[in-house]
């Protein structure tokens, strides 16, 4: 985490956002989540690769990695809740399951849900996963990003203030920098959720459907998209997030695993 923040740092990371449920959609941190929207765009290839790009509802893909023999794709743990499906835009293809958020144990806020990282995963359905592809992430505008064998996923204390990132969801490319980093901690009525690390950038704006897209910083593999802190990019660690689900950033184009 490096030294800690000033009072006015804190002060800008600790602000209250709040939290409300409104006709069935979660507001969390300003973004919206709501299984209504449907993928805008697909990347090719067929099945595509939904890495980087909207994936169902408001929640959008992150990377994909393994869980045992299982492929996934990571999103966001505000996103959707265990074991909802995902459905193509057709409304009956089953795109996937998703799964568990990520959980902080112990936790040192005990009236707080405690993440490691804002993060869940899609068990992506046999038939919708992109054999040959599952270590590329596709950032629309910004291009097709190959994840090279044996890349690690960054960490909170591996992302240095100044650092590029760049993001895609909504499939909107967007690129900026990182401007702070500290703990995510509210009163629990505006955000239940406590995260040891989030990181911010200054000139990434976010809006309803970036939750849970893939961040690269320095062109690495770094992040999810969690939160917006007045209306720009707070994203938290992708490498505790991956590590506290048991999961297996996928580095080669089949994950290591046998494709059927």
């Amino acid at each position: 985490m490096g030294s800690a923040p000033d009072a006015s740092r804190a002060r800008w990371l600790r602000l209250v956002i709040a939290a409300a449920v409104l006709a069935g959609a979660i507001v969390v941190g300003a973004v919206l989540v709501a299984p209504v929207a449907s993928p805008r765009t697909h990347a090719s290839g067929d099945p595509p690769v939904l890495a980087g790009r909207q994936l169902w509802g408001s929640c959008a893909g992150g990377f994909y990695a393994r869980r045992d023999s299982t492929v996934v794709l990571t999103s966001s743990a505000h996103c959707t809740a265990e074991g909802t499906t995902a459905l193509a835009p057709d409304g009956r293809t089953v795109l996937g399951v998703f799964g568990p958020g990520a959980l902080l144990d112990p936790c040192p806020h005990e009236t707080h849900t405690c993440r490691p990282s804002d993060i869940n995963y899609l068990a992506v359905a046999p038939e919708h996963v992109p054999w040959g592809r599952l270590n590329t992430v596709d950032l629309g505008e910004g291009g097709i990003r190959v994840i090279e064998s044996g890349t690690a996923p960054l960490s909170c204390q591996d992302v240095q203030l100044g650092d590029r990132v760049e993001i895609n969801g909504r499939d909107s490319y967007r690129a900026g920098t990182v401007a702070e980093k500290g703990e995510y901690l509210h009163d629990v009525a505006a955000d239940g959720d406590y995260f040891p690390c989030i990181v911010a950038s200054g000139d990434i704006r976010v809006g309803v459907g970036d939750s849970g897209s893939a961040v690269l910083v320095r062109g690495l593999p770094a992040g999810v998209t969690s939160r917006s802190l007045g209306g720009l990019l707070g994203f938290t660690p992708l490498a505790e997030g991956l590590d506290a689900l048991d999961l297996e950033l996928s580095t080669t184009p089949d994950c290591g695993l046998a494709p059927p």
